[in-house]
């Protein structure tokens, strides 16, 4: 179940990047699990972490590796994604099996084990099948290409509970040149990232000194990735990677770093809202969008009390104008101060509260008209300053807890 159907994007080749993917048995039977993503040797690569305590060995080892390039002047060339297992709460079986899995790949490339970075979801707690990852590392790494396809297929290898596969791609025109930017990502369930997305991986023909890459990566994350939710569940695996080839333009005038950035942000928001989109069991897309807040932490708070309350999401999937659970949870948000005769709250262009209580010219009729929509938007005015933020988010339905009932079944 999704929310309207997003088609994956024609992606154009990328000069010294390929694509590899192969059924390796981890997971399901019969579907693409392993995934090897090669980067030239001129790449430079950002990369954004989950910040949850017990976060899984793959995301300690590609942190460990890419201090490790960094620390040598050079850049990750292999980025090792597999499904099926998170290789999270593992211990120090996990960690081995993690180098274990980049000392293969890297074996394969002649390169030492610090210039791949492993990446995992699935299920947290199980071992790694290595004898299955590992016999699949030749034919994924035997498979690479740089055409569209291979973009397409490793879409599809890294997915777990997802419906959908998540593309995006965009061209950047800076004047008489154009850099182009590519996608993937995954994730459907376990989804309130708090740096990224379950795991995104985007790369760019642009050539971008590694400080900014490492800077424009945060802020579009900051107006992406971080700026969804569907279930308030950070993972123990989330990690966004961002990789500048250095084949084509150089990013460096203010005018050249605002339009990449520009683009930057365009495939992450497509990727993001690709996301909540396919939301575990999802029947509505939610943009919620707080203004007039002191400021933008503030608009957040506001935001994501109101998304995270399983009252109004529940109120969301049965098209129910309740629109009290909505004005209880922003008076509930961490707000200092907050004076309720200031705030109006609409749906769509339906003004449901102002002046404390409800709008005097609202009805039952028009909330519901709203409510049966797919797509809804909810406006929340704070009338307290000049300060915004925009979230998204899906609505909380029987099918969600049904999929997460029978996640290991």
């Amino acid at each position: 179940m999704a929310v309207g159907h997003v088609p994956f994007p024609a992606m154009p080749a990328l000069d010294g990047v390929r694509l590899g993917t192969t059924r390796a048995g981890i997971g399901k039977a019969g579907r693409r699990d392993l995934v090897v993503i090669e980067l030239p040797d001129t790449a430079s690569v950002a990369g954004v972490f989950t910040r949850n305590a017990f976060c899984a060995a793959p995301v300690q080892v590609a942190r460990e590796h890419l201090a490790a390039c960094r620390r040598q002047g050079q850049a990750p060339r292999y980025w090792l994604i597999n499904t099926g297992n998170a290789n999270a709460g593992t211990g120090a079986q996990g960690l081995d099996d993690a180098r274990e899995s980049c000392r293969a790949l890297a074996a394969e490339a002649g390169l030492p084990a610090h210039r791949v970075l492993p990446f995992s979801t699935g299920v947290i707690g199980e071992a790694l099948p290595m004898e299955a990852l590992l016999a699949g590392i030749t034919p994924a790494f035997a498979a690479r290409s740089g055409q569209s396809e291979a973009w397409e297929q490793a879409a599809a290898g890294i997915l777990t509970t997802d419906t959908q596969l998540k593309g995006a791609s965009v061209e950047v025109p800076l004047g008489d040149r154009r850099v182009t930017l590519n996608g993937i990502a995954k994730g459907s369930g376990m989804i309130r990232p708090d740096m990224a997305t379950m795991l995104g991986f985007v790369v760019t023909d642009a050539a971008v000194a590694p400080a900014l890459l490492e800077r424009l990566l945060r802020q579009a994350v900051d107006r992406s990735f971080n700026c969804i939710t569907v279930d308030s569940d950070t993972s123990t695996n989330d990690a966004c990677l961002l990789a500048a080839t250095g084949q084509g333009a150089e990013i460096a005038t203010d005018d050249e770093i605002r339009a990449f950035a520009d683009g930057l942000e365009q495939v992450l928001v497509a990727l993001a809202q690709a996301i909540i989109r396919d939301g575990e069991g999802a029947t509505k897309f939610v943009t919620l969008d707080v203004v007039g807040a002191a400021s933008r932490r503030e608009a957040l708070d506001v935001a994501f009390t109101v998304a995270h309350s399983p009252l109004v999401k529940t109120a969301l999937y049965a098209s129910d104008a309740n629109w009290g659970r909505i004005l209880a949870a922003v008076g509930r948000a961490p707000v200092a101060d907050f004076d309720v005769e200031r705030v109006t709250i609409d749906l769509d262009e339906v003004r449901l509260v102002e002046g404390g209580g409800r709008a005097p010219g609202y009805t039952e009729a028009a909330g519901s008209a709203v409510m049966a929509r797919e797509e809804i938007g909810i406006r929340i005015d704070l009338g307290r300053g000049d300060s915004d933020a925009r979230v998204w988010t899906s609505d909380l339905s029987h099918e969600y807890v049904s999929i997460n009932a029978d996640y290991r079944s």
